[in-house]
This record gives C-alpha cells, structure tokens and sequence, in this order.
C-alpha cells in the first residue's frame, strides 16, 4: 500500500482540531501541531495523539517533514507559515480567508505554481449535502438556463462578543472573509466560476468591542460577553471592518447564454425574520436552500408549485460521518485534497486561485468606489 501523507497543522482552536480530524479521515497521517502557547498546544496534542507539539513553525517543518501543511489558524497569520511550507515544498491546505490582502494572497497563488504543489482553500460550505444537490439538479437542467442567484442572510451577532481577531481587517476579520467567501464559493460551484464584474457597499455598523481576556477559542468567545457593557472599567478595541455587506456580481455560466446576476446580501448585527436562504432562479424554475449556507431544505418550484424534495440516497451515503456541517464540509475537502495527491482524478475543487481572486474582490468591494454622485442631477433639477 502506498504511503500515508503526514500532514503538519498550524493551529490549536476549533479549525486546527478540525483540520486534523479531517485529514486523519481522509487518510493522511498527521505528524505535528504548532501553536501560539506551549501548554495549549501540548494540551491538546496530547488528547489528539499528535506526536510532535511546538510553538516554533519553522522548527516544526524541520523536524516533522511533513508533505502536507494545513493552516487553521486566523487569516492574518496565515501569510508568512504559507510562504515558509511551500518554500519546503509542502502542499498546502488553507482555511479561508486566505491572507489578510488581495496583494498577499496573490503573491502565494504565483509562488504555488512556482513549486508545483497542490493547494486547497477551504470555502467550503459549497460540500453540504443540499448545495451538492442543487448543483447535480442546476447541470441536468430542472430550472432552464440560471438567470440570477440570491445569498440572504443576517446573524444578529451580539455587540458584546470580545474584542479579537475577527474585529481587524489586517487580522483577516470582517463578514466579507468570513461569510462572502463560502456563499461566492457556493455560487460558484454550483452555476460557473468565471466571474466578469462586481459591485459592492460594505458598513462597519459595530466601531467597537469590549476587551476581555482568556478567550483562546473562537467557538466559545459568547461565554466572555461581559454582564455589563456599561461597566466603566471595560476596556475597549476599535473595529476596522464591516460587518454588513451588499454585494452584486455578475458571473458566466456554461448554462447559460447571458451573465448570471447575484446578489449576496448580509447583516452580522441585525435579526432575521424569515430564514435566511440561497435561490437560484432559471429560465423555467427556481431552487430555494434554505439556511445561510444553503444546508437545509432543498425545495423546488417546478410548473407553477414548490415542493421539497429529498436528499438523493447517493449523495447523503456520501456524507462524511462526523458531527457539525463545517466539519463535514472539511472532512469533504480534504478527503479530495489527499486523493489528488496520491495521483488519483478527482473534481476541481477551491485552491489558491480560488483563494487568491476572491480576496482580490474583497479588497475591491471594500474600497466602496462603485457610487455615483447624483447631486448634479438632483441640481438640475431644482434649477
């Protein structure tokens, strides 16, 4: 039998011990674990039974050797940890967003090609059951050609959560690198990947958040909310980055004659009222997934009436066996990631072009240039 690839993981938190569950599920062996404090990290190889525990990444490279690197740590710290495995050769498997700038993330893309590694980017909700779904129902034609797509949701985050990573642009926050990414990967696998123009408004309608320590995993920081946000003593962070946005895209589509018009629209801060959904809408029908990710309910409009329709045997004996639809999605991915490797043809999946142009759209929506000055007109005609 051949080889098990080692994989060497950067991260402690929920992405890092989800990386590795996946790898080990797909069959690769993981060898190493690097992270920030030495007792956590230790910690937690430990109860994963993870040979290798450091803090040092180079010094982890060195000595685990490791064919594959995956990175589950913030999008700020991915930069540098990248550059260094590929410049050992290491193929290498990212969590969105992959860098914290459309310039960095395009500079790892060339240096990829440049080593000839495979690469993975984990937008990965585009792997639930409902999306691969709806994307085997778009291909055989059940709506016509796609005309327009549109990605609804709002989270009603609350104000309170503590001041971290996911505050600041140059850390890798922001609802666009963290909700955008895996609705444009959704759309993308789903209608065509071949995307011509976008526009975009984006607000920061948070400014700021409460500074609270102990928070080491991002899974649980709502449990360090502080009972009293108008505690004086509460020390506070400024947040740099939106936490709304509306963005219009227009994408071709082997399926159809004419560009495909999106819209992805999302409030992290205000409740929702209906549930939150993706729709594609065909010249003869339309497909409805209900949930921000489009994991739930498939439904269906067909000659005039919605109906559900259930989940095709093959797909749901597909489904990874683990709990959590991010960490299916994940084991999904790396089981592609790890089979490609080893010489066998899979399907195209999300790799740091993917990564790279998507945080290239990022940059652009959040320049917010894409108004026009109407206060000529609107003189006019007063005059």
């Amino acid at each position: 039998m051949p080889r098990k690839p080692t994989v060497l993981i950067a991260g402690t938190g929920f992405a890092g011990q989800g990386h590795a569950d996946a790898f080990r599920g797909a069959g690769a062996e993981v060898t190493g674990i690097v992270g920030r404090t030495a007792h956590v990290v230790r910690e937690v190889a430990d109860r994963m039974a993870i040979p290798y525990a450091g803090t040092d990444w180079q010094q982890a490279l060195d000595t685990c050797r490791p064919d594959i690197v995956s990175i589950a740590t913030p999008g700020g710290a991915h930069y540098q940890p990248i550059k260094q495995a590929l410049a050992f050769g290491c193929h290498v498997f990212v969590d969105k967003p992959m860098t914290e700038s459309g310039e960095t993330a395009a500079d790892l893309y060339d240096l990829a090609r440049t080593k000839g590694v495979k690469t993975a980017y984990a937008a990965s909700f585009r792997y639930t059951p409902s999306v691969l779904h709806a994307r085997r129902l778009v291909a055989d034609g059940a709506i016509g050609a796609p005309t327009e797509v549109e990605c609804i949701s709002h989270f009603n985050l609350e104000r309170g959560i503590p001041f971290g990573w996911s505050h600041r642009r140059e850390a890798g926050g922001g609802r666009l690198n963290n909700n955008f990414t895996h609705t444009l990967s959704i759309v993308s696998s789903v209608i065509g990947d071949t995307i011509l123009r976008v526009s975009g408004e984006v607000r920061d309608d948070l400014g700021r958040a409460p500074i609270v320590d102990g928070v080491h995993n991002f899974t649980t920081r709502r449990n360090f909310i502080p009972e009293d946000l108008t505690d004086p003593t509460l020390k506070w962070g400024d947040s740099n980055v939106e936490w709304s946005y509306t963005v219009l895209a227009r994408i071709e589509s082997p399926l159809a004659e004419q560009p495909v018009s999106v819209l992805f629209k999302h409030g992290g801060l205000v409740p929702r009222f209906h549930e939150d959904h993706i729709v594609f809408y065909g010249s003869q029908g339309a497909i409805y997934l209900e949930g921000v990710y489009g994991s739930g309910q498939l439904h269906l409009h067909k000659d005039g009436d919605w109906q559900a329709l259930p989940l095709p045997q093959d797909i749901a004996a597909a489904v990874p066996d683990v709990e959590g639809e991010t960490e299916q999605c994940w084991h999904h991915l790396a089981r592609l990631f790890v089979r490609d490797i080893q010489g066998e043809t899979v399907e195209p999946y999300p790799t740091f072009r993917e990564g790279s142009q998507y945080q290239q759209i990022i940059d652009l929506i959040r320049e917010n240039d894409n108004w026009t000055d109407l206060s000529r007109l609107a003189g006019e005609r007063a005059a």
